[in-house]
Parts: C-alpha cells; structure tokens; sequence
C-alpha cells in the first residue's frame, strides 16, 4: 500500500468519533452506536493516540471538543457523508442510472435524429450526463478506436471500421439547398445535370470520403463535373455560404423543414448522393452500463427513420 495511505487507525475510530462530537455524551454515544461505554471510550482513546493530539476535554459534567477535535470533525462530516454514498452509486452506475457518456455527432445527426433521442434518453436517465462533441466522420472513429468517444453519430465508410459496431438510423437520397433568388429556384424539381454551371459548396475530402465519392459518383452518372467552389466544416458554415449566395449544396429532406429565407430546397430527380448515419460504438463484451442505457434508447426511437 502506499505510504500516503498507511493509516494507524481504523474508519471505525472515525464513526465513534463523530457520534461522541455529535452528542458531547459517551453514555449517549454509546448507546447510539450500540457498544458499550468502555468499548467506546478505548476506541476513541486509540484514535487521539494515533493522532498524537487530545479531540476531547472531559470533565464529570460535561464533554467538550478540542480545537483539534473540532478540525476533526469539520473534516470527518465530509468524508463520512460521501463514503455513505458509494453503495447506492455503484448501485446505480451499475444499472446504468447513473455515469458519464461522451458522444460525438455530425451535423446531419443534429439536425436529424439526435434531439428525438436526446429527449427521450434525457426523460428515461436523467442520472447519466452525456458530453456532445461535434466533430466529422473521421475525426469520430479516430476517438471511438481509441476509446475518447463512447459512440457516435456519424456516416459510415464503404468498409465497415473493425472493432466497432454500427446501428443505421437514417438513409435518405439528398436534394439541393440554393439561394432563393437562383435562376432554377421556381422549378418543383431538378436534376443534377441543371446544375451543370451552379458552384457548389462541399466539405474537405478527408472528414467523409465515403459521402463525398457518392457525390462525385452522382455528378458522374449525370455526366457533368462538379464546380466547387468552397470546401468548409461544420455542416453550418456550407448552409451560410449558400445563404450568401456562394452556390448550392446538398441536403436530406429531413433536414429542410424549417430554412432561412435565403435559401430554397429542391428534390433532385435521376442520380443523386444517399446520405446514411448510423450510431457506431466500440464492440465489447462488458459495455458499460450508461453507454448500454443510451444504446437502449438510441436504437429504438421511433423518430430515427430506422
């Protein structure tokens, strides 16, 4: 044991301790805690020893705390206080009431699937804090291989990362966000080949390779080539550029419920890119129980688009 946890005394000697400071009466003390007198009196006898101080001041009439007794108990109440609620806290950690989720999350996850879940999981555990990260793809399943992440919301590669399981909550074929005042802003619908000489604003390359091949892909069946104007992070920041007028960029039905003025969106009819998001955690015989708890809700809410 190490050395600064070497203690000549007992945490009962600290029990007896402060029922005497609670009472300023052996015989009451005594019989609160259930042993005898003298009993009682050894013990705290062999604590004042141990300390190597006097903790009380007895007369016949009455007893009083020293001013190391009264240091004491100031420090004991604490301690005893939190060591009371170690059972009922592993009690809970171990059912999953209880305990301490970071989660990361993609744009699309927030704007999608996440606060459904989040509402549900905040009602059903309130207990358990969870700490949302926002960051892309990449950087999440960097975090959840290393263990900085508990799970996360993100868009999955072509090949399935090893070590992680994955559950998908949305897949949806996207449509196109442009600024309201755009030359096709009053057709119904387009096609990707319309947007021939519109810029487009994307994200770098290497945050979501899959998602970014499925556009490249979509413009390829389409026979034209994309013109790029902006790569940019987060999601939000692409929504702005179009907001301003930079281009156009691409975007779920689920999440075009409520936009600015600034922009309109559009179906997109023939090819087009399929965004997937999928809950991912790091496989494991023993999950722990809070991560459990999460999982038992993220998977299930009805509002995912499972």
């Amino acid at each position: 044991m190490p050395r600064e946890y070497q203690f000549n005394y007992e945490l009962r000697h600290l029990v007896y301790f402060r029922e005497v400071a609670r009472q300023l009466h052996f015989r009451k003390a005594a019989e609160t805690l259930a042993i005898a007198q003298p009993a009682l009196s050894r013990q705290i006898a062999q604590l004042e020893a141990a300390l190597g101080t006097a903790l009380f001041l007895r007369s016949r009439r009455k007893v009083e705390l020293t001013p190391a007794g009264r240091a004491l108990a100031e420090r004991v109440e604490p301690v005893l206080r939190t060591l009371s609620k170690v059972p009922s806290e592993l009690q809970a950690l171990a059912a999953g009431g209880s305990g301490h989720i970071k989660a990361g999350f993609t744009g699309l996850a927030m704007a999608t699937v996440l606060p459904a879940i989040l509402r549900e999981f905040h009602k059903k555990f309130p207990g358990i804090r969870l700490e949302l990260n926002e960051s892309p793809t990449s950087a999440q399943l960097t975090a959840l291989q290393s263990g900085e992440l508990a799970c996360g919301f993100f868009h999955p590669e072509a090949v399935a990362t090893p070590g992680l399981k994955t559950k998908l909550l949305l897949r949806e074929k996207n449509g196109v966000l442009l600024p309201s005042d755009h030359a096709l802003a009053a057709r119904p619908s387009l096609q990707l080949r319309d947007l021939a000489a519109t810029p487009f604003v994307l994200f770098p390359r290497a945050y979501n390779p899959g998602f970014y091949d499925r556009i490249l892909a979509a413009f390829a069946r389409a026979g034209v080539a994309p013109h790029i104007a902006e790569e940019v992070w987060p999601r939000a920041n692409g929504v702005g550029f179009v907001r301003a007028g930079i281009g156009a960029t691409f975007m779920c039905p689920s999440e075009a419920r409520q936009l600015p003025p600034e922009v309109i969106f559009r179906p997109l009819e023939g090819p087009g890119p399929e965004s997937r998001l999928v809950i991912g955690w790091k496989n494991s015989p023993l999950p722990d129980p809070a991560l459990a708890a999460f999982l038992s809700v993220a998977v299930i809410t009805p509002e995912n688009g499972d």
